[in-house]
């Protein structure tokens, strides 16, 4: 097949989408209820459980992060499972079917996970560092491998399903309001765990925490598996363009792992954006793993208010998404408003330290809006500017690989930001000086952020990409 020939085909394929429906502003909003639910899922793994498992459990920080890290690191599975939905349909749909049976696994390893963790806990209290606590904690880290490995079935036919029903016009939109609702699903998140754990103070006893627990990862997922359906029913069938595209998706069959990882290859942009992505998010999500014992430890917060932490800097960023693409990336420019929202995420940081020292509440509270407000605003951009980096051809492969350079930071973030946490415990007595260590860490990783930022150039990815990528295809394909 020759270049012209899939350039020809391109061109049929669009003429075909003209009789489809366009995606209206209702059903993207019915979209977000899915990713709605995947932000209040998160809040109950790393907003509650780091707490429990860290604070009431006595669990090491750096045992806590690097179990939690694990559904994380299942990313690369992400890549499979694009590969899996786009080739073969599941329930008589190449998106939604995994979509289903993914949230149906989250939401019932979320609960069987909580279940094995009083288990870590009671054997950590009765039997010690012995058999029977390493058993259980080997088996808590299956449970959040299940759970990570759900997610990677569920979320990314869901990014893909965002491709095959958008347009070029309408596509920003489609991302900026599925990506506020994930905001409104953390904030949601926060705010029911803290109802759910009002009765649960800070000498609660452990028979208290574990019903309150049990109850709300009952409650909760529950609510996000209706999300989940109510969210997508009826969507692929009635606006998914997949089928009549490109010349992937009519040649499907053929495309294989080893093809999409050409693909990657054959621009150096894309590396250098997976690493740009990459040492962003680690450095902006290190503070996740000790933000609600940074509140329970030096602010004596109960778990119920330092539930309410999430709310305070999700609501930072919901204003921050909502409405930086119309007011700062407009004027100042994707790369311009990244290092803007890089530099105010370092002032955020520094705050919370400072409110630490100072012992003032309403400073620490004002600190994590403003850390909100800037993970906003760089979120808005980066995903903008991976909107640039990515080929109508293969969008599905490069958000694949962006969506897994933020995953596998995530994860890592957990863990770096736990272990820094117990590694300035033995360097200092005093608790804020080790949770200090985290945050300036992270302001570091967002300084270095920027100078990686300055080598990402668009137009020399956009000059390349197609040519490259019509080359692998044909010799793939023919």
């Amino acid at each position: 097949m020759a270049i012209k020939d899939l350039q020809s085909t391109k061109l049929d394929n669009i003429d075909n989408q003209k009789f489809l429906p366009n995606l209206n502003l209702f059903t993207m909003f019915r979209l977000g209820f899915y990713q709605m639910g995947l932000g209040t899922m998160s809040v109950l793994t790393l907003g509650v459980l780091n707490r429990v498992m860290i604070t009431e459990l006595t669990i090491p920080a750096t045992i806590v992060a690097v179990t939690l890290a694990l559904y994380q690191f299942m990313a690369p599975a992400r890549v499979w499972f694009g590969q899996m939905s786009d080739a073969k349909p599941l329930l008589g749909q190449h998106r939604t079917g995994y979509m289903w049976i993914g949230a149906i696994f989250f939401a019932v390893t979320a609960f069987f996970a909580v279940q094995v963790m009083w288990q870590v806990g009671d054997s950590l209290r009765i039997n010690g560092w012995t058999n029977p606590t390493y058993f259980w904690i080997g088996m808590l880290g299956l449970m959040f491998i299940i759970y990570g490995l759900s997610l990677s079935a569920s979320s990314t036919p869901f990014a893909a399903l965002l491709v095959d029903i958008s347009d070029e016009d309408n596509r920003s939109k489609v991302v900026s309001i599925v990506w506020s609702m994930l905001m409104v699903g953390i904030i949601i998140g926060a705010i029911a765990s803290s109802i759910l754990l009002k009765q649960v103070g800070v000498e609660a006893p452990l028979e208290t925490v574990k019903a309150s627990i049990n109850s709300l990862f009952i409650t909760v997922p529950a609510i996000v598996l209706i999300f989940a359906f109510v969210g997508t029913v009826g969507v692929e069938q009635k606006y998914s363009r997949y089928s009549n595209r490109s010349t992937i998706a009519n040649r499907e069959d053929k495309i294989t792992l080893a093809t999409t990882l050409k693909i990657l290859r054959a621009n150096r942009q894309t590396g250098l954006f997976f690493t740009f992505v990459f040492v962003l998010i680690i450095s902006l999500f290190m503070q996740d793993a000790v933000l609600e014992p940074y509140g329970g430890e030096i602010f004596s917060m109960a778990i119920s208010e330092t539930t309410r932490l999430n709310a305070v800097s999700g609501m930072g960023t919901l204003i921050g998404l909502g409405t930086t693409g119309f007011l700062v990336v407009p004027r100042l420019g994707k790369k311009n408003s990244l290092k803007v929202g890089c530099v105010t995420t370092v002032i955020s940081f520094i705050l919370i330290v400072m409110s630490g020292f100072t012992g003032k509440i309403y400073l620490f509270m004002s600190a994590l809006f403003l850390y909100g407000l800037a993970a906003g605003l760089t979120t808005t951009a980066a995903l903008s500017l991976m909107l640039d980096l990515t080929v109508a051809e293969t969008a599905g492969t490069f958000i694949g690989a962006w969506g897994l350079a933020q995953a596998m930071a995530r994860g890592l973030s957990t863990v770096i930001g736990g272990a820094a946490l117990d590694f300035g415990r033995l360097l200092f007595d005093v608790p804020m000086l080790a949770y200090g260590l985290v945050f300036i860490l992270a302001g570091v990783g967002m300084i270095l952020s920027i100078f990686l930022l300055k080598r990402v150039n668009v137009r020399e990815f956009q000059d390349n990409a197609s040519i490259a990528i019509a080359k692998i295809l044909e010799g793939e394909l023919d």
